[in-house]
């Protein structure tokens, strides 16, 4: 049951912040060689499918990260640091993605519905702006889910 949940945690954590390294390395330096508005057309195709993997990941993450706990260790008080370190960079990531998803998202996608592509371009600059510091802290919560045995 460790092996399963285990296997599941970090695939969800893979989909997640791999898909955010994605976006941020490889997507949006792309963009420029397309024309206003098409990136942002892009976008708003991007980030409904990608955002329900997060979904998924964020579903994934807890019941796994939870079951782990219990299962190894029988409570919170008995998990070693690394894991209490794990577990508040993780609930940061994913408050700070419910914010995007139903704030600065929301807003991009109801001005790129009508068409206002300036106001869904400065909605999808704060979008990338929380993603910016969601990878950082995905990076850090991925070392610490790997080095913290090691402590």
């Amino acid at each position: 049951m460790i092996a399963l949940l285990a296997a599941l945690h970090a695939l969800a954590a893979v989909v997640w912040v791999g898909g955010m390294s994605f976006a941020h390395f490889a997507l949006r330096p792309s963009l420029p060689v397309l024309e206003s508005p098409q990136p942002l057309r892009l976008w708003q195709q991007v980030f409904p499918r990608f955002f329900r993997l997060v979904w998924t990941a964020i579903v994934t993450l807890l019941a796994t990260g939870y079951g782990l706990i219990f299962t190894m260790y029988g409570s919170f008080a008995a998990a070693p640091l690394a894991v209490h370190l794990m577990q508040g960079t993780g609930l940061a990531m994913m408050g700070l993605f419910v914010f995007l998803f139903t704030r600065p998202y929301a807003r991009f996608r109801a001005a790129a519905v009508a068409g206002n592509w300036p106001e869904a371009a400065k909605h999808q600059a704060q979008v990338r702006g929380i993603v910016h510091i969601n990878l950082y802290l995905g990076l850090a919560t991925v070392a610490l889910g790997a080095s913290g045995r090691f402590w």
